[in-house]
């Protein structure tokens, strides 16, 4: 032995494990590392913006697929085992009838089940790859999901079931989620000896990705925002019921930031459910893991820690694993980036404590400190404080409002500078649009809670005395009516010189506008008290038998699509889906096609309102007090705002810009793109109507009586 193998030998074991982890990691890892010889890494990804699946895979220290339970000391460690099958599964070769070229790569344009097209490879990891796909069940949308495949090429019995019981795992505990920042899990099967996730597809980077291509360091406000996120995230995680669920694999690599800009937290392959005291096999990535879990111990803290190491590499751009493991405090950020806050430093540094009982004590802690930074305190506190000035200052004034003499339930009318008010005191009243100016009214027999529509010189509109009118754009003087057997809470929708109108007799009414008599009707199996919608000559309804019609116009069906309760909700179409809300609380996508459901949200409470469609997002308020915003092809929550009471009236997207009312008598106007609030304003009484705008110009109703005009 010389003279330096006789020091080395002399120093703690510790400090030479230390060294063994550090040199082991010097290497970064990547694909082509964990490819055997023989075979050709797969072609890099173009540099731009480059589309992630939710379960990208990625090559670990210690792999993803390991089942977090003890091992017995005198069996060898499954996450050894693993370890040496990686490379032997990557040699594997056809499965079944699928053509693979070498390396075992599903080719572009091969079905699964019948159902899912492989459009390309997204990453390539140890046990299989993640492919790009379409899902062909829908022929008018293209459907996109990423599939992730796990190649089970274990020769030993229990081996493979431990393989696949760990991934169906993961299949299980995604099923049980429901968060915006969560993919979502579609579809499990298996063929032959490989097994497929089917998973929401996110189009977007990972914050490693975002790393190397930056110049320079983030800015520090941009790392708390994402920290915040994430904390919210692992607090949802953390609190899961009945066990909360531990993450264990929280980096750069693993947290994407989508295309609305929103982090949404991927590869859950080794998250656990949490049981207190129970001890598992060491899983991880060096670096990033905490500790205890070395140890086998995966609790919420070690996810704390994990954000702690994650935001100094992002803050100082020192990778982890290419360090000594647990050497934070001895690599401070300010060193390598010196424009970083004390602070920040500091709330960093006690989520890097290596006693776990010194960490945050939970991820809700952790975000209160950052939100406590000055730089992020600084401009959480000028954005809500400059919203609550423009909104209590004045600077958000009407430029008139009318009183009328009963509420406003329904949505006002603009056309030809005029505006169509529907009140509750039976009459229709036309104001003028610039300033508000009584014109004419005329008085019905019962209440209005319909929006009225205008054509041919006439405004048209319903009300509970059972009688649809169509009365003078000019004078308000009658020109026909068309009594029903049932109240009519539906609003007309004006289309191939026809009003068509419900009732709560059942029948939907076609009424030829010039002649004012019906020309058909169809009876519904319950109450129609949406508007209708009509697109590529069919018509788009639904009743409160909870049954959504799609009817062509000679008055055959084409498809039923039944909820479980009522739906108030009027249907809209965009890009071959249909969307509706229902009183089941649910959120639904229809194909209009087949009427098949291409997903659903649920939300916390009945859905009234009805939906708007735009910027590739569906927009809805709810009972719960939320107003969402949903990714239109795929049914993910892209962002949802609460404002504390049932949103049952409507939303109007314009522009960028979302404009929606809610029971507390607000107005609020949010940016679309993210849910952040621009301002809102206050009337006295519940706004249950969709708003509309003309030449820039805000109008709605509310049940405090008044009709207000704001500048947008």
């Amino acid at each position: 032995m010389n003279q330096k193998d006789d020091k080395e030998a002399q120093k703690p074991l510790k400090t030479r494990r230390i060294r063994g982890l550090s040199q082991r990691l010097h290497k970064p890892l990547s694909v082509e590392a964990n490819l055997p010889p023989d075979t050709a890494p797969p072609a890099p990804a173009p540099a731009p913006t480059r589309a992630i699946s939710s379960h990208e895979g990625k090559t670990q220290t210690a792999p993803q697929a390991q089942a977090a339970q003890p091992t017995p000391a005198d069996q060898p460690s499954p996450t050894r085992q693993i370890r040496r099958m990686t490379t032997g599964q990557v040699r594997a070769k056809a499965v079944e009838q699928q053509a693979r070229p070498a390396g075992g790569l599903l080719q572009a344009g091969v079905m699964l089940q019948r159902r899912y097209k492989v459009l390309g490879v997204i990453g390539v990891g140890g046990m299989g790859a993640v492919y790009k796909a379409q899902d062909m069940r829908f022929p008018n949308v293209q459907r996109l999901c990423a599939i992730k495949e796990m190649i089970n090429t274990a020769t030993d019995p229990q081996v493979r079931q431990m393989i696949v019981r760990n991934f169906e795992r993961e299949a299980s505990i995604l099923a049980t989620l429901n968060h915006p920042a969560i993919p979502q899990v579609y579809d499990y099967f298996t063929e032959g000896d490989r097994s497929y996730l089917v998973l929401e597809y996110i189009e977007g980077k990972d914050l490693e990705a975002l790393l190397s291509e930056t110049e320079g360091f983030f800015p520090e406000v941009q790392v708390i925002e994402w920290a915040v996120q994430v904390c919210d995230v692992l607090s949802y995680l953390h609190n899961h019921k009945p066990r909360p669920i531990i993450f264990r694999d929280l980096k750069p690599s693993n947290i994407m930031l989508d295309v609305h800009d929103r982090i949404r937290l991927i590869d859950f392959g080794i998250a656990k459910l949490f049981q207190s005291g129970e001890k598992g096999t060491m899983i991880g990535t060096e670096g990033y893991s905490p500790p205890e879990q070395y140890r086998g111990i995966a609790e919420p803290r070690g996810d704390i820690y994990a954000l702690g190491a994650t935001l100094h590499h992002l803050l100082s751009k020192q990778d982890p694993r290419l360090e000594p493991p647990f050497s934070f405090h001895e690599r401070p950020i300010y060193k390598s980036n010196p424009t970083v806050s004390r602070e920040l430093q500091e709330v960093i540094d006690k989520a890097l404590e290596y006693d776990i009982n010194k960490r945050w004590g939970s991820a809700e802690e952790f975000k209160r400190a950052l939100l406590a930074v000055p730089t992020a305190r600084g401009i959480s506190g000028k954005l809500r404080s400059e919203t609550a000035a423009f909104a209590k200052s004045g600077l958000v004034k009407p430029l008139w409002r009318f009183a009328c003499e009963d509420e406003i339930r329904a949505g006002v009318t603009v056309a030809q500078g005029r505006v169509f008010v529907p009140s509750y005191d039976h009459n229709v009243y036309a104001l003028d649009a610039e300033d508000g100016k009584f014109i004419w009214k005329y008085a019905a027999e019962g209440g209005i809670g319909t929006q009225p529509a205008v054509a041919e010189g006439a405004v048209i509109f319903g009300s509970v005395d059972k009688v649809v009118y169509a009365v003078s754009i000019d004078s308000g003087r009658l020109l026909w009516t068309v009594p029903t057997e049932g109240r009519i809470y539906s609003s007309p929708r004006l289309e191939f010189g026809h009003a068509f109108i419900g009732s709560d007799d059942r029948q939907l009414y076609a009424i030829h506008i010039a002649a004012g008599r019906p020309s058909w009707k169809y009876q519904a199996d319950g109450p129609i008290r949406t508007r209708p919608h009509i697109a590529n000559n069919v018509i788009f309804f639904a009743c409160q038998a909870g049954i959504v019609y799609a009817l062509n116009l000679d008055r055959t069906i084409r498809w039923r699509f039944r909820s479980r309760r009522a739906i108030l909700s009027s249907p809209t179409v965009a890009e071959g889906l249909l969307y509706v809300g229902s009183m089941d609380w649910n959120f639904y996508a229809l194909d209009v096609r087949s009427g098949w459901s291409a997903w659903k949200v649920r939300t916390g409470g009945a859905i009234v309102s009805s939906p708007a469609a735009g910027l590739g997002m569906v927009f809805f308020g709810s009972a719960d007090g939320f107003i969402y915003a949903v990714d239109a092809r795929e049914g993910r929550v892209v962002w949802k705002y609460e404002v504390g009471e049932q949103v049952t009236g409507s939303p109007l997207l314009y522009r960028d810009s979302l404009y929606i009312g809610a029971v507390n008598g607000i107005l609020y106007h949010l940016d679309a793109r993210n849910g952040t609030l621009r301002w809102h304003y206050e009337t006295d009484g519940a706004i249950t109507g969709t708003p509309v705008i003309a030449n820039d110009v805000l109008y709605f109703g509310s049940l405090d009586h008044y009709v207000y005009a704001i500048p947008v």
